[in-house]
């Protein structure tokens, strides 16, 4: 299992050292040519508008989708859930618009009101995570094919529609590595899928 990280700008390396404490691989992401050899993709925090202007440079956005069309996970953390949202402040993205959520930027104020929390996660057994926010977005809502799994302060802080994951959190940094099992468990069940599905064709020819 290769995990990839886009690195065009923010935490993509402490990613990438959470991947390999799970035991699974993990490359950096700089060109979208380079999504055709991952099984999953985490998309990290950082500056969404920064990130954002580099995938358009880069030719991303096509790609980006038909990555998730093709059924393979995506995690997106902080900024990275604002790109894979559909809607920022009630108002459609022209990006990716890969989970029916509508979020909201800052919306804990500027860094110095950054905080760490206590939440509760879906794993799907209710466990207690360790949240670290850094100028975190909002979900201020979800559409009805979007599960939520985490709330802090009754708002959704973790959610899930098919194969998009999206945190408004950082787990990576912490030590605690269960959300990012959780993601791999995501793509393992994915790969699971598709082997049956291949298994019932060979058979069918057979």
């Amino acid at each position: 299992m290769i995990i990839g990280v886009l690195a065009l700008q923010g935490a993509f390396r402490e990613h990438i050292h959470m991947i390999k404490k799970c035991d699974a691989g993990a490359v950096e992401i700089r060109l979208p040519a380079q999504l055709d050899n991952i099984d999953g993709l985490i998309i990290p925090g950082g500056e969404s508008t920064t990130i954002s202007k580099l995938m358009m440079e880069y030719d991303f956005l096509d790609r980006l989708k038909s990555f998730a069309v093709s059924g393979r996970p995506i995690f997106g953390t902080c900024a990275g859930a604002i790109l894979l949202a559909d809607k920022v402040g009630g108002k459609k993205q022209d990006l990716l618009n890969l989970i029916d959520i509508d979020v909201k930027r800052n919306a804990y104020g500027p860094q110095v009101y950054s905080r760490e929390a206590e939440i509760t996660v879906e794993f799907p057994e209710p466990e207690i995570f360790r949240a670290v926010f850094i100028r975190a977005p909002i979900i201020d809502s979800i559409g009805s094919h979007v599960i939520p799994l985490a709330l802090y302060n009754n708002t959704y802080v973790m959610v899930r529609q098919d194969n998009i994951l999206v945190s408004t959190f950082h787990p990576e940094l912490t030590e605690d590595s269960r959300i990012h099992q959780y993601f791999l468990r995501m793509i393992n069940h994915k790969q699971q899928i598709t082997w049956k599905q291949n298994e019932f064709l060979r058979v069918q020819k057979i």
